[in-house]
């Protein structure tokens, strides 16, 4: 696949948040959330353009002072509900932007370096069309249950270490890379034959949980004090 292919890149931000208020424009590490991101797209140079899309204030007033560079989608009222599917979201970030290829993370993952990203895009362009998209995991070697009770990864009578366990794979939300025609027509980012991206537990961090913000704005504290 070419590598002159028009790579999107797009990031979903909703001002409404539910168990962490504000968290998009909160600071972290000394500034907004959505920062983080925003800097680690822009030195990904296989990204042509970032697209944000957003109903905050906070941030679309932060983006046109610090960010000039990147494109605010506004996202229309009918999509800004906590039960929109995001799904429904990329679909129509993707009518309304052209590209070859969209790749999709989010302001809650400020732990991502470029150069990971990097190595996802390049192994998708050097799998596709073999694969038709991309959506990042990260490795668990720890044993596993059902709600009943039943191991699903390992025989409980034979006590292995951890570290000898079949890995099972996490979809961690970091990175999903996909087309518009696949996306519209499974309405899903996941095509048929997705390729499965692992990525170090270390960046893969979701803020969802005040805890998670904690973790994550000590973990960056900590690379700035270095």
């Amino acid at each position: 696949m070419s590598n002159m292919s028009i790579i999107l890149a797009l990031v979903p931000m909703r001002h409404h948040s539910q168990r962490v208020p504000g968290k998009n424009f909160r600071l972290l590490a000394g500034k907004p959330l959505y920062q983080h991101i925003i800097e680690t797209l822009l030195a990904v140079p296989e990204i042509s353009q970032i697209v944000v899309d957003t109903d905050s204030e906070p941030v679309m007033d932060g983006l046109r002072r610090d960010f000039p560079q990147v494109c605010i989608l506004p996202r229309p009222e009918h999509l800004c509900a906590d039960t929109i599917p995001m799904n429904e979201i990329l679909i129509y970030d993707t009518s309304q932007t052209e590209a070859d290829f969209y790749i999709q993370t989010h302001s809650t993952n400020p732990l991502q370096r470029p150069e990971t990203i990097r190595r996802a895009i390049q192994n998708f362009l050097a799998d596709y069309p073999a694969h038709d998209s991309l959506f990042s995991v990260t490795r668990l070697q720890t044993r596993l249950y059902d709600q009943h009770g039943r191991a699903l990864n390992h025989d409980p009578a034979l006590l292995l270490q951890t570290q000898e366990l079949p890995p099972v794979y996490e979809e961690n939300s970091c990175i999903y890379i996909f087309t518009h025609q696949n996306l519209v027509a499974r309405r899903n980012r996941l095509g048929q034959r997705p390729l499965m991206f692992e990525m170090d537990a270390a960046e893969a961090w979701d803020i969802d949980e005040e805890l998670d913000f904690a973790i994550c704005d000590f973990l960056l504290s900590q690379k700035t004090d270095h």
